[in-house]
């Protein structure tokens, strides 16, 4: 909840905002236009498909899973090379973005997984994407993939533990509180399996996007992917009507209604300040000229690999996006160092990102995440812009 001065402060910015803002000047005019396409092109793709089954696994998470399972396999003093080892790799299983990411997150850190685990499970998730890999490989080149793909699993693992690292005490602390919890009673292990197994398949199928090449495996999938999905579903009718009981799911339903209510808002507010800043992706419609991102990373100096850093930890990616804005951005002279730069801190963070994540890990947590993003994805570009550029 907000506290009465922050309420003060957002009051006193929003009537700031109506007061001086020059309504009269034409990009002015656009980017406001833009920031309410920008949210209904995100409520129209990723709503429906990708946020209601990540809050429905969010919620499942929170209600299901027994808080002694999460504290054995991620919580502060669990086994390290096998919880930074799930989470690093999970995107390669859940293909969400940023956004998509943030229940699933939610979920797990609060019923009790250490920071570094959970935080290297929100970087991974979005930035391992096997479909855009593939696609920056294919369309960017075979050396920024790999290097994509490296990156990602790396600064997973090397930002979660530099997170546990800062606040090994208060994980310490944490883990004390919640040591002695009781086993909580719940289904076999294989009915979970199942259960969880079946929704993450309806976000994948779901979300599966049009590859740019009508053949091949991921088109054929693509062909069926609602067919699978309507299968899905009648599996997990089925699976809530045999393994649960009302109680449970009404308090499934209330559970995942807390983090829609948390997150959503935040969400969408973001949204609308990451389209008015910037555009819609692949615009030059936003407050901020493309133009003047242009100019400033080219090359493969410091600065350059710096500033993309912080537009892609900022600036709102839709999935897959992201490589045809680079594509655009690399023929206009960007430097190969500054587009991975961009591409490590891009997908895995946005500004409507952010400020979810500021709401679940408070200010410092969330600072020092950003701050590791940007500066590890500017040593990323700098190392490979000196290679390839």
């Amino acid at each position: 909840m907000l506290k009465e001065r922050d309420k003060f402060i957002l009051l006193v910015g929003i009537f700031l905002l109506s007061f001086y803002i020059p309504l009269q000047n034409p990009r002015v005019q656009t980017a406001i236009l833009d920031a309410f396409f920008m949210l209904q092109d995100y409520a129209q793709k990723h709503i429906l498909t990708c946020l209601v089954p990540a809050f429905f696994i969010a919620g499942a998470m929170a209600v299901f899973i027994s808080q002694a399972s999460v504290l054995k396999y991620f919580g502060a003093g669990a086994n390290k090379i096998l919880s930074y080892g799930v989470a690093s790799v999970s995107g390669t299983i859940l293909a969400v973005c940023s956004c998509t990411v943030l229940p699933l997150f939610a979920g797990v850190y609060k019923r009790g997984a250490g920071i570094g685990p959970a935080v290297a499970f929100l970087y991974s998730g979005p930035a391992i994407n096997v479909l855009a890999i593939i696609l920056t490989a294919r369309v960017l080149g075979f050396e920024l993939g790999v290097a994509r793909a490296l990156g990602a699993v790396i600064f997973s693992i090397v930002i979660g533990l530099l997170m546990h690292i800062f606040f090994i005490k208060e994980e310490e602390e944490k883990e004390s509180a919640l040591i002695n919890l009781p086993v909580e009673d719940g289904k076999s292990l294989g009915q979970y399996i199942t259960f969880f197994g079946t929704m993450v398949l309806i976000l994948i199928f779901a979300t599966w996007g049009r590859p740019q090449q009508p053949w091949g495996f991921l088109y054929a999938v693509y062909q069926v992917h609602w067919y699978l999905v309507v299968l899905l579903l009648a599996v997990l009718a089925t699976i809530l009507r045999s393994w649960f009981n009302k109680d449970e799911l009404y308090t499934w339903v209330d559970s995942t209604w807390g983090f829609a209510k948390q997150i959503f808002p935040l969400l969408l507010g973001g949204v609308l300040v990451a389209g008015f800043l910037m555009g819609r992706p692949g615009s030059d419609t936003g407050i901020i000229p493309a133009e003047y991102i242009i100019s400033l990373v080219g090359g493969n100096s410091l600065a350059a690999n710096f500033i993309a850093s912080v537009v892609g930890a900022f600036m709102y990616f839709a999935t897959l996006t992201e490589v045809p804005i680079l594509q655009g951005l690399l023929g206009s002279g960007m430097g190969k160092g500054p587009a991975l730069a961009l591409l490590l801190a891009g997908p895995a963070l946005s500004l409507p990102n952010i400020i979810v994540i500021r709401q679940i890990l408070g200010n410092k947590k969330t600072a020092i995440f950003v701050l590791l993003v940007i500066a590890l994805s500017t040593i990323a570009g700098i190392i490979f812009g000196s290679i390839y550029g």
